[in-house]
């Protein structure tokens, strides 16, 4: 049972969900945060919680309008203080795609072929169909930056950050690989994407309700960085150390979703890049309240509501771990709740709801 959700009268600030975050001051409550939330869960949410007719997102103008404006009455009656959406430029990949699984899905889910790449040479380098920055349809973000409620903010990214993008177009073996016998080929690729998404970036922060640059760049697994942290530091950092200079200059800070055990360049992340704030958390890697002892006094902790309790819970459970994180991370400040790493399909959306709805127990 929900006792506070659907919010009836929405009291969205943006401001101040930014200054809880780096510290600047404490609300009245620990804010909410959301890396992505699939369309299979906001669905019946947007149906049957909100009452609104579902919209599915498509190509042509009217209906991307329809599925914003459902987009903007979810973040804003869920009790967010922004709406976080991205896109990507189109690079081609080999994938995998398989219908998803999950009851009422009618999405198909796609894997990247980690065996075999799209660019496995300096040939494959010139014939890669790269795109342009002209490409680029950006009228979802203006259409959001245009009709938010007052008080809401964007937050936003280039959908996949540079690593991401390199392991998906030479594959991961090919990546690895190449790192050892082609190194030129592998900076050629990840310095084409890394210059592609500046010009992303130089569009993305002109919109004048953008209030963070939130992307997500998956550098880790379960027991370590996906490739060396040498070869992060050489390769990767020192483009999201761009993007984050171009994020301060406008005065906004700059987020990190990053999955996996990334702690062996924390520091590289913090001091070097200069996050402003980390998302994804797992907690057989390092839970939320142990990583924000570690590192909460210099930078924001977002989420960190285990994805498997979502899952695999019930709402009671999912309640009782959203109260705990609640009373332990919210409690020290510079804290938002959410989940540790997104709301995938397979997410009960009673699940998500629970989580959500405690925050507006405690006050």
């Amino acid at each position: 049972m929900l006792h506070h959700l659907p919010l009836k009268h929405p009291q969205p600030d943006a401001k101040r969900f930014i200054n809880i975050l780096l510290g600047r001051e404490k609300g009245p409550r620990v804010p909410l945060v959301e890396y992505i939330v699939d369309d299979v869960v906001m669905r019946p949410i947007v149906t049957d919680l909100l009452g609104r007719q579902w919209a599915p997102e498509a190509a042509e103008r009217e209906s991307q309008k329809a599925y914003l404006d459902n987009f903007i009455a979810f973040w804003q009656q869920l009790g967010y203080d922004f709406v976080r959406f991205e896109r990507a430029l189109a690079f081609p990949v080999k994938q995998m795609i398989e219908p998803d699984p999950v009851p009422g899905s009618d999405k198909q889910r796609a894997w990247a072929d980690e065996h075999e790449g799209t660019i496995r040479n300096w040939d494959d380098f010139e014939r890669y169909p790269w795109p342009t920055i002209e490409q680029m349809d950006f009228f979802p973000f203006e259409y959001l930056n245009a009709h938010l409620p007052e008080g809401m903010g964007l937050m936003s990214s280039h959908g996949g950050g540079v690593f991401e993008h390199l392991s998906w177009i030479m594959s991961f073996e090919g990546l690895c690989r190449a790192l050892y016998e082609d190194r030129p080929l592998v900076e050629a690729v990840a310095n084409r994407l890394g210059e592609l998404m500046t010009d992303f970036y130089q569009h993305l922060l002109d919109l004048d309700r953008l209030i963070a640059v939130f992307p997500g760049d998956d550098m880790g697994f379960r027991t370590g960085p996906l490739i060396s942290p040498k070869d992060l530091r050489a390769l990767i950092l020192p483009w999201h150390q761009r993007f984050a200079a171009m994020t301060h200059a406008k005065g906004l800070p700059y987020f990190l979703h990053s999955c996996g055990d990334v702690l062996k360049i924390m520091d590289d992340l913090i001091n070097d890049v200069g996050i402003d704030g980390k998302h994804s958390y797992e907690d057989v890697i390092i839970p939320a309240p142990e990583f924000q002892a570690r590192y909460g006094d210099r930078l924001a902790v977002l989420g960190g509501l285990d994805v498997n309790i979502l899952a695999a819970s019930t709402p009671a459970q999912v309640r009782e771990r959203a109260r705990f994180l609640l009373e332990t991370c919210g409690s020290r400040g510079r804290y938002a709740l959410g989940s540790g790493n997104s709301i995938p399909s397979y997410v009960p959306p009673e699940n998500y709801l629970a989580m959500l709805d405690e925050a507006f127990e405690i006050i």
